[in-house]
């Protein structure tokens, strides 16, 4: 008797649920390695962005010695990271003293909302916080402490661990492929994750600072305390997808509620705020990031709450460039490149493919390739170019 043929569709059927198991799985690796994984995954950020930065540098500053990009990109991130915490340190304990001197202005609100909901004799806000448990609360904030300045700790090394053994990437993508093609394929993927990631940060970056910038002359016309305080979290929300833009648009009309009488300024506040986030977001935005990440507006918020469930807020600034990079690799397999069909907004999650290397991500005429690595993508980009002519 001849051998039973499997059904037509039956090993896609399995490879389909191997795929999906192994999602799984790495999903349940990543939450219980979230401890190693988070610092090093902020580590591999941060290098993408101090590299991008040192390429923009060099493209601007053409004079500039090509070894100096590096070591200046990242002393300038430092200090900027460096000076935005210790602003906001600076700044968190007087901003905590003005909400404790608005005490009686929210004993009036939340007598207002409970009238509204049908409470008779709300609580005031010194009876909510003398409920709470403060010693409770105060050894999650020391916690918290503790956590993130190990996290930044092991930040910092990865970090300069990742700076130090990048020229030696070249090498290893040669050891590993011996093949040319496989190479060069793997050359294209990596490129495209890096230029993905960059692309990235450059709009965010930009567009955060015109809503911040926006947001802080709107504050500051209205007279809201602390606006450049506002301004620099709300530059710093904007990095995450869907729930920073609710928080640039509502967080200080709220607070605008507390520190003046009546609802004139909160409401003039609002209106200019979400003004500054629709242009922003469905003018500029959009013009400025083209079809260069080309992920599902779905999948966007999916991811936030996928990376956040894992991750927390590391989780949530990443949410982005690691869908970028899941879907690039998933990409160069056909067992899972329907999913990166998926997660793709039009349906062709290679387009990237096409990107020069080494192009600034604020430039959009690519710079002359340099590097194994570069030189096997423009190989391969040109035989792609001949094939199609």
């Amino acid at each position: 008797m001849p051998a039973a043929q499997p059904p037509i569709g039956e090993s896609a059927v399995a490879r389909n649920a191997q795929v999906i198991l192994a999602v799984i799985a790495s999903g349940a690796t990543l939450y219980w390695l979230s401890p190693i994984l988070t610092p090093l995954a902020l580590a591999m950020f941060l290098a993408v962005m101090v590299d991008g930065f040192a390429r923009v540098l060099q493209h601007r500053l053409p004079q500039m010695p090509h070894r100096a990009a590096l070591p200046l990109a990242l002393a300038l991130s430092i200090l900027l990271f460096g000076g935005t915490a210790a602003f906001v340190a600076m700044n968190a304990t007087g901003f905590v003293g003005q909400l404790m001197g608005y005490g009686p202005k929210l004993d009036g609100i939340v007598a207002q909302l409970a009238g509204l909901a049908g409470i008779r004799n709300p609580p005031t806000v010194v009876q909510i916080i003398r409920g709470l448990d403060a010693s409770k609360y105060l050894g999650l904030v020391a916690n918290a402490v503790r956590d993130f300045a190990s996290t930044s700790l092991f930040v910092l090394i990865y970090l300069g661990l990742i700076l130090a053994s990048r020229r030696g990437w070249d090498r290893k993508a040669v050891g590993l492929f011996q093949v040319r093609e496989e190479r060069q394929e793997a050359v294209v993927a990596f490129l495209r994750i890096r230029d993905g990631v960059e692309r990235y940060l450059f709009v965010q970056t930009v567009t955060g600072l015109m809503v911040a910038g926006l947001s802080w002359i709107a504050m500051a016309a209205v007279g809201l305390n602390d606006a450049l305080l506002w301004a620099l979290l709300i530059f710093l929300a904007v990095y995450i997808p869907v729930a920073g833009g609710i928080f640039a648009g509502v967080a200080p009309p709220l607070f605008a509620l507390v520190q003046f009488d009546g609802y004139g300024r909160a409401i003039i506040l609002l209106i200019a705020l979400q003004a500054v986030g629709v242009i922003i977001g469905n003018v500029v935005y959009p013009r400025m990031q083209g079809r260069s990440l080309n992920i599902d507006p779905v999948v966007v918020l999916v991811s936030l709450a996928f990376w956040s469930a894992i991750w927390g807020v590391t989780g949530a600034f990443l949410s982005t460039p690691l869908t970028v990079m899941a879907m690039v690799i998933l990409a160069q397999f056909d067992g899972s490149r329907w999913i990166a069909v998926i997660l793709s907004a039009d349906g062709d999650p290679q387009q990237l493919k096409n990107k020069m290397p080494n192009e600034p991500p604020d430039e959009a005429h690519p710079a002359p390739a340099k590097g194994p690595l570069a030189k096997a993508s423009t190989a391969l980009r040109r035989r792609a170019a001949a094939k199609h002519h």
